[in-house]
């Protein structure tokens, strides 16, 4: 464990280091302490955090998707949080435009964005050259997709995906069937495989990032995971997801087919008993912070920070705080 006398000692003026042009991205799998690290920096070096978490950006799903509570904020501005209600399609070009108009907007106002996140799309968006205006769309071919999985099932959707563009489906898990649709109208449209972006685009140069991954030893992450579906479940996600069904919210939306709340969905409707439930949302839950850890893992330019290795949150800012200071001298 790293001790006290290893790291710095408070640096009350480390926001002197950064240019109009520098972003902070703090990403890592879920449970391994982004939350904690990014409203601990914004508080050292004069930031707002701007979420990149595709769950967090809808009401009324709190529990679920470990929602920094007010408290939790400590003052900091926190934003793309509860933005849309459950039912509202959201795209990454949406974030992504949100994203640029408030990154300028803190800029301007002297402070520093640090976006903090663990959906890869997302961060995609901001640290490559994304430009979602050169998609076109076809509804009614997006609409004749839709009625197919209605009727034949998500799996044929995604075979379907897999026989025209395998790369493509291997990325996309089948139960994400807004972005299986969306590949599929890809490929309809533009009579080519969609691009993998951390592989075949350019760089953004509007911005300067700084970008800062977090992980823990496997085991150690694993226990977080499996004790935060415990809490889960303690706080009430089951009445969480039963209160957005009595409002009319399907099953079918996007939102409830995600981590979490399909899993709920399924036990409420006689899939799977309690204890069923909770160790395949734990299953489920390890599953995707592997995911995850995959798709950093392929940034070139990302410095890692053992969290288990740090005996209190202040040395971990000290690191890295230090850290971007090196590479700013």
């Amino acid at each position: 464990m790293i001790e006290e006398k290893n790291v710095l000692t408070e640096d009350k003026s480390p926001k002197k280091i950064f240019s109009k042009k520098n972003i902070l991205l703090i990403v890592g799998p879920t449970a391994v302490g982004k939350t904690d690290c990014a409203i601990q920096l914004a508080k050292r070096l004069n930031g707002e955090i701007i979420s990149a978490d595709s769950m967090q950006i809808y009401k009324e799903m709190d529990i679920g998707t470990a929602k920094v509570t007010k408290n939790e904020q400590d003052g900091v501005k926190h934003h793309l949080i509860d933005i849309i209600t459950p039912d509202t399609d959201f795209s990454v070009a949406e974030f992504q435009k949100l994203a640029f108009d408030l990154i300028d907007d803190i800029h301007k106002r002297g402070k520093l964005p640090i976006i903090s996140g663990g959906t890869g799309l997302y961060i995609n968006s901001i640290l490559y050259d994304m430009d979602f205006n050169k998609t076109y769309s076809d509804s009614s071919f997006r609409n004749q997709l839709a009625k197919e999985c209605s009727e034949k099932g998500k799996v044929f959707l995604h075979d379907k995906l897999t026989k025209i563009d395998p790369k493509a489906a291997k990325r996309i898990h089948p139960n994400n069937v807004k972005r299986v649709i969306r590949a599929l109208e890809i490929n309809h449209i533009n009579k080519s495989n969609m691009r993998d972006f951390s592989t075949d685009i350019k760089l953004n140069s509007k911005y300067n990032p700084i970008l800062i991954g977090l992980i823990r030893d496997r085991a150690t992450l694993y226990e977080r995971i499996n004790l935060r579906v415990d809490l889960m479940i303690q706080q009430g996600l089951l009445e969480e997801v039963q209160n957005l069904l009595a409002q009319g919210y399907s099953k079918e939306l996007t939102s409830l087919q995600a981590l979490g709340y399909k899993e709920i969905v399924d036990y409420l409707n006689g899939k799977f008993d309690l204890e069923e439930m909770i160790e395949i949302l734990k299953q489920s839950t390890r599953r995707y912070a592997k995911r995850q850890l995959t798709w950093f893992n392929r940034y070139s330019k990302i410095e890692f920070f053992d969290v288990g290795q740090y005996t209190k949150s202040i040395y971990l800012t000290n690191d890295i705080i230090k850290f971007i200071k090196q590479i700013k001298n």
